[in-house]
């Protein structure tokens, strides 16, 4: 291609969009015309044109790489923070969510268990939690523990449990939905606690769980392992006490009473 000062003015926009492929800035080349345009009707400067471009291009850049990190979280469905209603937040969790919203805890690499009955906002806030921090640029897991121990399972069987391991200790963020829904015999327990110990110390993991520690041997069915277990787990670590009135019986109830009135 010509040097810049000896490129005619009417192939200026072909040989931007060439500059754009090379450089590999889709969103200038998509916009070029618009942007040009705007730049004419607002009399604007060299540096602003320039300034304008560069931004539009990082902040699409921006915006793509958080719905890029959201995707690879693989979350069971988006549920967003805003979206909580907080008064009905167990009181505990009420106290301590402005503590979780600074994702303090994932900078810390200390662990969060978000403990108690069924229905009161775990996995909703779980979630939140783990959309937040794929927004501010950390890379983040979603799965299940029955899932997870399966994943390992199949990584042990084709040979692959080195990989997933390696790929496993790099999030910044892992969250471990229902802990305590299923039990696991001696292979899956043991799984479970070697690689969950992996990132003890280093990397955050949030658990949610309908079980009381006191009942944890009901997963693992091994006292020793279940007390090590819960030791890795907690030290150091964000308890979040959720106990109270289920959301979902909540909305049931509602539901019901609409029903009713109809």
């Amino acid at each position: 291609m010509s040097s810049s000062h000896t490129t005619p003015r009417k192939t200026w926009h072909d040989a931007i969009i060439q500059y754009t492929k090379e450089l590999r800035l889709p969103m200038i080349r998509a916009h070029l015309s618009e942007h040009v345009t705007e730049a004419q009707q607002r009399d604007m400067t060299y540096e602003e044109f320039l300034g304008l471009l560069l931004q539009r291009e990082c902040d699409a850049r921006q915006e793509s790489s958080v719905k890029n990190r959201i995707r690879l979280a693989e979350f069971t469905y988006k549920k967003y923070l805003e979206d909580l209603s907080v008064p009905d937040l167990p009181p505990d969790a009420q106290q301590k969510l402005k503590l979780l919203k600074s994702l303090d805890f994932i900078k810390e690499g200390r662990n969060v268990i978000l403990a108690g009955n069924p229905g009161t906002g775990k996995t909703h806030l779980a979630i939140g939690l783990g959309i937040k921090a794929c927004m501010e640029g950390h890379k983040v897991w979603f799965t299940t523990v029955p899932i997870l121990v399966n994943r390992l399972r199949e990584s042990r069987t084709e040979h692959t449990l080195r990989q997933f391991q390696s790929r496993f200790e790099k999030y910044d963020l892992v969250i471990a939905d229902e802990m305590g829904y299923i039990s696991f015999d001696k292979e899956g327990s043991e799984l479970l606690f070697t690689h969950l110990s992996l990132r003890a110390g280093r990397k955050s993991t949030m658990i949610t769980t309908n079980l009381s520690f006191e009942r944890w041997s009901e997963i693992f069915q091994d006292p020793v392992m279940t007390a090590a277990m819960i030791d890795r787990l907690t030290h150091q670590s964000y308890t979040i006490n959720m106990n109270g009135n289920s959301f979902r019986m909540k909305d049931t109830k509602e539901w019901l009473e609409k029903q009713n009135l109809a």
